[in-house]
């Protein structure tokens, strides 16, 4: 058991704390154990593991982990039980959850994730300009993730997805969820423009004149959503096919970035149920016949 809060495990866990620790290791950190449980449900296998079966017996899903840790160690992973005080020094969350992993960035790289999720045609895009606090930027992939979103690209300037708050919001997104981060305005361009090229480029702005549900969503469409403090930048709008805002009463001016993209994602998500809902009541053609 590892005891002490100075070991080499636990130093090479806190290392991925930082950008520049995730970078030099080429993992990223998981805390608790339903992103444990995600990673492996997803067919992550994490690099290396610690754990206090103590504190995870004391609760049904903690008892569950404990069986997944076998698992993991199974497949591969370099597992160790931890006393608490070295699993506080690992963690990044105020209050661990007994369990912390490392993962290979590798492993949620967009063309692995992509792979993992083949399937039926998801025609909407979300690119993020800007987004400054990794909470929301979390928040946000797993908004869209529940949406039903097809990728998720990242501007330069957004938060790192792969920051610890970044992947505890997210709550697993990052193991199903394409997310290609980085990218400057000319390479976000030509990914809206590959194929299937996007038919509208929708920015979120406040003071637009067309409301977010007015639109056809159903078609292959990109929605931008700007920088917390300052919206969009004049390269997305200079994308942009349409602006749209969200209908608000009682004087309320904006919405909180995550809470503003999901409204706009889950009204896509809306529009493509009730357009399958109508192709699967629709009479065939001997049915109209008849």
């Amino acid at each position: 058991m590892i005891t002490s809060a100075s070991n080499a495990k636990v130093a090479l866990l806190r290392s991925l704390h930082t950008p520049k620790g995730r970078d030099a290791q080429g993992l990223f950190l998981i805390e608790g154990p339903h992103l444990l449980d995600a990673a492996l449900q997803a067919h992550v296998v994490p690099r290396l593991i610690l754990y206090d079966p103590d504190t995870l017996a004391r609760t049904p899903t903690g008892r569950i982990t404990l069986g997944h840790v076998e698992d993991a160690r199974d497949r591969g992973a370099e597992v160790y039980e931890a006393a608490p005080a070295a699993i506080e020094r690992a963690a990044e969350a105020q209050t661990p959850q007994g369990i912390v992993a490392a993962v290979p960035m590798e492993a949620v790289s967009p063309e692995k994730v992509r792979a993992r999720r083949r399937g039926r045609m998801r025609p909407l895009l979300l690119v993020l300009d800007t987004i400054a606090d990794p909470g929301n930027l979390g928040t946000i992939l797993r908004s869209a993730l529940a949406a039903d979103v097809d990728e998720v690209l990242l501007s330069v300037g957004c938060a790192d997805p792969l920051a610890p708050k970044a992947v505890r919001a997210g709550s697993g997104a990052h193991f199903t969820l394409p997310v290609r981060p980085r990218l400057g305005w000319q390479q976000i361009a030509a990914a809206l423009e590959g194929a299937p090229a996007v038919q509208q480029v929708l920015v979120t702005d406040s003071h637009a004149r067309t409301p977010y549900d007015a639109l056809d969503l159903t078609q292959r469409t990109a929605v931008i959503v700007g920088n917390e403090a300052h919206g969009v930048s004049s390269q997305a709008a200079g994308l942009a096919t349409e602006r749209i805002t969200i209908p608000m009463w009682n004087k309320v001016e904006s919405l909180n970035a995550a809470i503003a993209t999901s409204v706009v994602l889950f009204e896509a998500a809306r529009q493509r149920r009730a357009a399958a809902h109508r192709d699967d009541n629709r009479p065939s053609e001997r049915e109209a016949d008849s």
